[in-house]
């Protein structure tokens, strides 16, 4: 692990990968926008068109003439998070075998922030908005949690939300009581390998790929935050944007370390739907 050695871009990239691969909300959004950002502190502007108007034809009479509405809106890339790891002299040719488990806890613990941070704002993009069901007890004994999802259906198909690539993202004690249910069709038998070796992915029901998290917004203790939506939705960007090594000047060792930023953006609230849902036996 000589500094000397050390190839960054080699770095940069593996970590980043191992980062996508544990993202789960995060890993649902949109990332139409990523190329576009280079440093910390960038903003990425959206520009969306609105809808266009039709009307009846009728021969030999003129036609009306619109103007096309415009709204922007900014993605900025305001989060900031690192690792930093050393390698001491006496101890380096036994830590070599070490470094890549080292990247991946690194990776890991990047992915845990990136998506803690996206559900917060997918949450309050929706919260107390006419897609937040309201309060919802899922029953073990009942078996009821599939109706929750069909609620969702019913919220999102009411505002044009596209039908394919939808997702909701559930706590374990909610994917228990699914589990219960015969309508669920779990991983294994429900998606093509793409799909199936997607981080967090469980199944599919009511139209919807099925996800879990330990980071579903947790509002008030022993109620979960459960969201539902599509891709479109949501618009997220981040880069591994330095990875280094260096000669630690008041140790003898070396250290790597790495900066990644992020933004995130909910560009289509209409897109989401939450329940605040209690689990009981």
């Amino acid at each position: 692990m000589a500094v000397d050695q050390f190839r960054p871009e080699l770095w940069s990239a593996k970590i980043l990968v191992a980062l996508r691969n544990k993202l789960v909300y995060a890993g649902l959004c949109s990332r139409d926008y990523e190329g576009e950002i280079a440093q910390a502190g960038d903003t990425v502007h959206i520009t969306s068109i609105g809808e266009v108007s039709t009307r009846a034809y009728t021969e030999h009479t003129a036609i009306s003439w619109d103007e096309v509405a415009d709204t922007q809106q900014d993605l900025l890339i305001d989060q900031k998070r690192y690792f930093a790891i050393r390698v001491d002299d006496v101890e380096r040719k036994q830590a070599l075998p070490f470094i890549d488990e080292a990247t991946r806890s690194a990776a890991y613990g990047l992915a845990d922030n990136a998506d803690a941070v996206v559900s917060a704002a997918m949450y309050a993009a929706v919260n107390a908005t006419a897609n937040d069901f309201g309060a919802f007890v899922a029953d073990k004994s009942d078996k009821n949690a599939y109706d929750l999802l069909v609620e969702f259906r019913t919220i999102l198909n009411r505002d044009n939300c596209p039908m394919e690539d939808r997702w909701v993202v559930v706590p374990p004690e909610f994917y228990a009581v699914l589990l219960l249910d015969n309508r669920f069709i779990d991983a294994s038998a429900s998606a093509d390998a793409g799909t199936a070796l997607r981080s967090g992915f469980i199944g599919r029901a009511a139209g919807f790929d099925v996800f879990e998290s330990n980071q579903t917004p947790d509002p008030t203790a022993s109620t979960f935050a459960i969201i539902a939506g599509h891709p479109s939705a949501t618009s997220y960007a981040d880069q591994i944007l330095q990875t280094e090594a260096l000669r630690l000047e008041d140790i003898f060792a070396d250290g790597v370390r790495g900066l990644h930023v992020f933004g995130r953006k909910v560009v289509r609230a209409e897109c989401l739907a939450l329940a605040s849902v209690t689990v009981q036996a």
